[in-house]
């Protein structure tokens, strides 16, 4: 059985993402890219639908773990009554292979180890081939895919895993590389465990002591920022939204999605949480892969692409997995890509207006896809949607989404790009047209407050970002009182739910934990109102939310005291980087 998602700890090499348990064990690895079929796929189903893991053979009496500083380098503290050992895991940023390397060091008296791998490609069903190379070289082989595993001790075959027994001393140290390569290519050449390890730590350290400062939340924004760039895809500059799929929103429930790929609704949001930390090299990298993404016929533009560009992401389901904790089904692809979401059009407008304002430099091809994307929207804004949250029910009018839509349009207006007069006078008036129909029509008029979609009762966290783009100023009394309402209606245990399930308008069924990026929506509220002790109180609760190495899942369950959803998750990351610049700003200030 798979452990609580905070159990895990995440290790990357800008590629793919493994997670590694507290336990020492490997349970979830896509090779050779994050959207990849999985090797390890424990966390979805059972051991023998494969993992990796290397632990005492004694009871553990205490275990204790952190990131190597600066790093993605994950450094497992195991103790027991024999003594003391170490597992360091990570995974060098090699430009083609990927590669897993695991290292166990004797901290303190003589520790005896044992090793379990078991590999199942595609998603947990194919067991491969496995063939000794030599006395340090085994190769596994299925199919396309090719696992080289070599080791400083002897490898056992049982049952179709492979197993070794094997003791640490203090000072000792045996190593472990897992090389990916197709397995019609020569295999990878070796690596040296404690040079890759140098380099590793070189890479990250190098790219991490970039980051600006962010008072006395600097540690937690660095480490978010580092996740960041961890479910990055280096070849394009993409990133997923996290690097696992059906980790369930709500234990037992179908509310389990694919994140492997990359959402236009995190455009604005992620260049932001880059260029406030000081990384425009990755600010335009994501920027750059936005425009080529919806490069095309605006009337197909999509919500979300794969790493590389792709549009179908067809989904379907994997019967052959239990899914976590029974969360059921096990879902590959996603179908959400083909929705209508008129939000992403404010993104894209919003996330170039912000890259040109911070002074990256312009692509005319990107104006010109603006524009052409303008001229669909203006066709189609008035029409429902199925709003940021890809409810899977009738369309609505979402207040989000209209509001989304208006950015596009004011951003436009605004920008000194647009050097067509007549044009930039079009689309302040179809700017002015839709922020009127919001007003009138997305406003409950007996409390005075924004609500989810035209005509409704619900509240909705979303409504929280209207002040952030400047749709109304924070001292409004419709967004005062919106804010209040949500407070009144979203709240539960002091976090924030994305909306109000129990009225069936996601057509799914009712539950889920409180969305952690939402959580950090409402700071962001309590700093633009001038509440700088509320806002730090609930910062302060919310970043202690994370796990012992500082990550954080889709949601949090605050009765249950878990952590749920895809982990860690790209959204939550970029949130808690941009609350605390506003902050820190707001304090400075």
């Amino acid at each position: 059985m798979a452990l609580r998602i905070e159990d895990y700890a995440m290790i990357g090499d800008c590629k793919t993402a493994a997670l590694v348990g507290i336990n020492g064990s490997i349970d979830w690895l896509c090779l050779p890219h994050f959207d990849s079929g999985s090797c390890f796929t424990a966390l979805l189903g059972d051991d023998e639908n494969g993992c990796w893991c290397i632990a005492p053979v004694a009871d553990v009496i205490k275990t204790t773990r952190h990131y190597d500083d600066g790093s993605l380098v994950l450094q497992t503290l195991f103790e027991t009554e024999q003594g003391q050992v170490e597992l360091i895991d990570f995974m060098p940023a090699e430009p083609v292979r990927s590669h897993v390397v695991r290292i166990v060091r004797g901290v303190k008296g003589k520790v005896d180890m044992h090793l379990k791998l078991v590999v199942r490609f595609d998603y947990g069903t194919t067991m491969p081939w496995v063939s000794k190379v030599d006395e340090q070289t085994h190769r596994l082989v299925a199919g396309p895919d090719q696992l080289i595993l070599r080791s400083d001790i002897e490898i056992r075959g049982d049952d179709g895993h492979s197993v070794a027994d094997f003791s640490v001393g203090e000072g000792e140290s045996v190593s472990f590389v897992l090389s990916h390569s197709p397995s019609y290519v020569d295999p990878p050449k070796a690596l040296d465990a404690d040079k890759a390890l140098k380099k590793t730590k070189k890479f990250w350290r190098s790219w991490s002591r970039r980051c600006a400062h962010a008072g006395p939340w600097s540690s937690m924004v660095k480490r978010s920022l580092i996740v960041l760039k961890g479910l990055s895809f280096l070849p394009t500059g993409g990133i997923v939204a996290a690097p696992t799929t059906s980790l369930p929103e709500f234990i037992g429930s179908e509310r389990n999605w694919d994140y492997r790929y990359c959402w236009l609704r995190d455009a604005t949001l992620t260049l932001l949480a880059f260029l406030n930390a000081g990384y425009d090299d990755e600010a335009l990298a994501w920027r750059d892969w936005l425009i080529r993404a919806v490069a095309g016929s605006p009337d197909q533009i999509q919500i979300m692409y794969g790493l590389r560009g792709e549009r179908r992401l067809d989904e379907w389901e994997v019967p052959w997995l239990s899914g976590y904790e029974s969360s059921c089904p096990v879902r590959v692809g996603n179908a959400a890509a083909k929705q209508m979401q008129l939000d992403i059009f404010g993104e894209l407008s919003h996330a170039m207006s912000a890259a040109l304002k911070r002074g990256l430099p312009v692509v005319e091809h990107g104006l010109a896809v603006r524009d052409a994307l303008l001229g669909h929207l203006e066709k189609i804004w008035s029409e429902p949607d199925q709003g940021i949250w890809e409810i899977r029910a009738e369309p609505r009018h979402f207040v989000h989404s209209k509001v989304m839509a208006w950015v596009a349009f004011d951003r436009a207006a605004n920008s000194d790009h647009t050097v067509d007069p007549a044009l930039r006078a079009h689309y302040r008036d179809i700017a002015d047209t839709i922020h009127a129909s919001v007003c009138e029509q997305g406003v409950d008029p007996q409390r005075n407050c924004f609500v989810q979609s035209y005509g409704s009762k619900e509240m909705d966290a979303s409504l929280l970002l209207l002040v952030g783009v400047c749709f109304l100023p924070p001292e409004d009394e419709r967004i005062r009182n919106t804010v209040a309402e949500i407070e009144k209606r979203l709240l539960t245990e002091g976090l924030v739910l994305r909306y109000e399930t129990q009225t069936g308008v996601d057509g799914l069924p009712p539950g889920e934990g409180a969305f952690l990026a939402c959580s950090f929506w409402l700071v962001e509220s309590y700093v633009q109102q001038g509440d700088l002790d509320k806002a730090r109180a609930m910062f302060e609760r919310l970043i202690g939310l994370g796990n012992d190495v500082g990550l954080f899942a889709e949601e949090y369950d605050p009765r249950a005291k878990r952590h749920l959803g895809n982990f860690p998750q790209a959204f939550s990351h970029i949130a808690l980087v941009n609350a605390a610049f506003a902050l820190v700003r707001a304090m400075e200030a």
